[in-house]
């Protein structure tokens, strides 16, 4: 039974791959006019979304920009759009359709997105119908996937045809063991691979036994914000993200305790939901921290924010390429942060820019965070630093590189690319030795006559 079952999947895969082929045959010449982007959930909030709305804005200046949405949960958008991106919604929750198909499918388990991947419950077999159908819709132009399970499933439905580029916004040695293992077959079917930090790079370098065609880090660009720089004035200190466990907010609180005790007259805001907020909000009160430390919830406008503070503190256990880093340096505060691998590593220069603290030691946090408070020289160096910083991921910078990647992808594609030459050291001419007063030929003394 498993000879047949195995020479069942393998005629299967021999009718898929001849089904594509003769697709490929028949499809539009390659272009990168047509950008489409997936999204998890496109209405939502999360440095993934921003970074992706940033990101589209840019490439509709010169391309057709679609970000579609594998989920619509809520009605609009928590981050401003551009007009000119549209937005397509292929599980709309809000408004499901009356088909009787949905009703059924919607309650079975997704058998496209790997179980390890960690919005798996989000998804069922309806989205895998729906994500099926897109992707096999599409015979030109640009597919680009922002998470794992869509990576993998794109690299698995897209037709030869369709350019395809994986973002991961994550580090691949967070990832568990099995989804490594997908990535390492899967991913080299993609034309183009894109992480945000060289130590993640690195890793997929060492990791993957067969590569895209084309492995890159693109960084994150610093998103359009209100306002102008912080005062620096504000005796606030502020944190942003997602209140997940992973954020490490409550460590934050633990240092703050020691902070609050030192310096009553400085306030902690972390602005942000998920479901560790009512966790955290038990742990200010059972501090005593209530006056001390604010949980405003989520803001749709952080550079307003991050304006009216004057340091900004970042806990998490791991990082990817914290957006929230970045706006912070274009807003001109002092940024304390865990000394993550990946990201913050990368992004902040010791001493110069930020400050950075040995991981997951909450007395180390509070005694960095003190030291910023108490010396005001520092905090405006740093600032100053840290402005100087973020000029380099401005938008046009950042979009410039995915220009020139995607140019490079269509040159790969219509024959047109040529491999950059290695530089070649310029030759140094070596003086042919000057030959001895009095030679003969071939450079041989000649005795003196007698």
């Amino acid at each position: 039974m498993r000879t047949l079952a195995r020479k069942g999947k393998s005629a299967v895969v021999r009718l898929y791959r001849g089904y594509n082929r003769r697709k490929a045959r028949t499809a539009p010449p390659p272009s990168t006019k047509q950008v489409r982007i997936l999204l998890l959930h496109a209405n939502g909030m999360g440095g993934t979304i921003r970074t992706v709305f940033n990101l589209a804005s840019y490439l509709a200046k010169e391309h057709d920009v679609e970000i579609v949405s594998i989920l619509k949960e809520t009605e609009e958008p928590f981050f401003p759009i551009d007009p000119r991106v549209r937005f397509r919604f292929l599980d709309d929750r809000l408004n499901p359709s009356p088909d009787p198909l949905r009703a059924i499918l919607s309650k079975l388990p997704s058998r496209l997105i790997p179980k390890e991947e960690s919005a798996y419950h989000r998804f069922n077999l309806w989205t895998d119908l729906k994500l099926t159908r897109y992707i096999r819709s599409l015979d030109t132009g640009v597919l680009m996937a922002t998470r794992p399970g869509l990576n993998l499933a794109m690299a698995q439905l897209a037709l030869p045809s369709v350019i395809t580029v994986g973002q991961e916004h994550v580090a691949l040695r967070t990832q568990p063991e099995p989804m490594q293992e997908l990535i390492k077959w899967r991913y080299r079917r993609l034309d183009a691979l894109v992480t945000l930090t060289k130590a993640d790079l690195r890793d997929y370098r060492e990791t993957l036994p067969k590569k895209p065609k084309k492995l890159a880090r693109i960084p994150n660009a610093v998103p359009p914000m209100s306002g102008g720089v912080a005062k620096l004035d504000a005796k606030v200190a502020i944190a942003v993200g997602r209140m997940t466990r992973i954020k490490g907010f409550h460590r934050l609180i633990t240092a703050w305790e020691t902070v609050a005790a030192q310096h009553p007259d400085w306030k902690l805001r972390i602005f942000g939901a998920g479901p560790q907020e009512e966790n955290l909000a038990q742990q200010i009160a059972e501090a005593g921290l209530q006056d001390k430390v604010e949980l405003p919830g989520p803001t749709s406008d952080v550079g307003a924010e991050l304006e009216k503070a004057s340091i900004y503190v970042l806990s998490s256990r791991h990082e990817g390429f914290p957006m929230t880093i970045l706006e912070a340096m274009a807003k001109g505060l002092s940024i304390v942060s865990f000394n993550s691998p990946h990201g913050p590593k990368e992004m902040i220069k010791n001493e110069v820019d930020g400050l950075l603290v040995k991981p997951r030691t909450n007395a180390n946090l509070a005694a960095s965070i003190i030291r910023v408070i108490e010396d005001e020289q520092l905090r405006r160096a740093l600032a100053a630093g840290a402005l100087e910083t973020a000029r380099s991921y401005d938008v046009d910078v950042i979009g410039q590189k995915w220009d020139a990647l995607l140019a490079e992808l269509l040159a790969r594609r219509d024959g047109t690319y040529v491999r950059p030459q290695p530089a070649q050291t310029p030759a140094v001419e070596v003086p042919a030795p000057r030959p001895p007063s009095g030679d003969g030929p071939s450079g041989e003394v000649t005795p003196p006559s007698p």
